[in-house]
């Protein structure tokens, strides 16, 4: 009985901040259409920003470990092959974001199109700041191999890298099927895959 009441309360609070996002969202409206007293909501979660963080943190931080974790392997390679190994663990990367995020859509939608004034608003800038870092030990290892990579002016390189998760995640926001998402996700990689290539001079 308390999982169905907890799973109800859930499903309209996924409902109302997707609706009204978090600011907008009325915690005594939740209460009201769940069918809980409010002290039965107390229960479960102290407060609209607790119940949030229990709809999105679990799917917030498996893609930042993900992330993270996928960088730490890169860089586990021998530096000498990070130059034609890039591509393949950034493809990588971007697939299996995008087959997470999809498959726990409402949680993402949550994250990218609701979560203003909470600690996850800033999802998408986290995982920029961590590909912003490893393209910086990229550039100075690929420098010493001698690569001669485009001197990138900072707002320019976060704009390109911020533009490159941004539409990832557009794929999640938009309602599309997995398969025709999963090959945008290719191909968006691809793309700015091109660019770099372009602006790095790997060829």
């Amino acid at each position: 009985m308390a999982e169905n009441t907890l799973q109800k309360i859930h499903e309209i609070a996924t409902a109302e901040f997707l609706e009204k996002g978090f600011r907008g969202a009325s915690l005594r409206e939740i209460v009201k259409k769940a069918g809980v007293t409010t002290g039965a909501f107390y229960g479960y979660y102290k407060s609209k920003e607790e119940l949030f963080s229990a709809l999105v943190k679990p799917h917030s931080d498996y893609v930042l470990n993900y992330f993270n974790g996928l960088v730490a392997k890169f860089m586990e390679i021998p530096k000498s092959e990070w130059a034609k190994n890039m591509d393949a663990y950034s493809k990588e990367g971007m697939v299996h974001i995008f087959e997470y995020a999809w498959k726990h859509k409402d949680a993402f939608r949550l994250i990218l199109t609701a979560s203003e004034g909470t600690e996850f608003e800033n999802f998408i800038h986290k995982i920029v700041e961590v590909e912003i870092e490893i393209t910086h030990i990229f550039y100075n290892e690929i420098e010493k191999q001698g690569y001669t990579p485009f001197a990138f002016d900072p707002t320019l390189e976060h704009t390109i890298i911020s533009g490159q998760f941004s539409a990832l995640f557009e794929l999640i926001i938009h309602d599309i099927t997995f398969e025709t998402g999963r090959k945008c996700a290719e191909a968006l990689h691809d793309f700015y895959e091109a660019g770099w290539a372009s602006v790095l001079k790997l060829d």
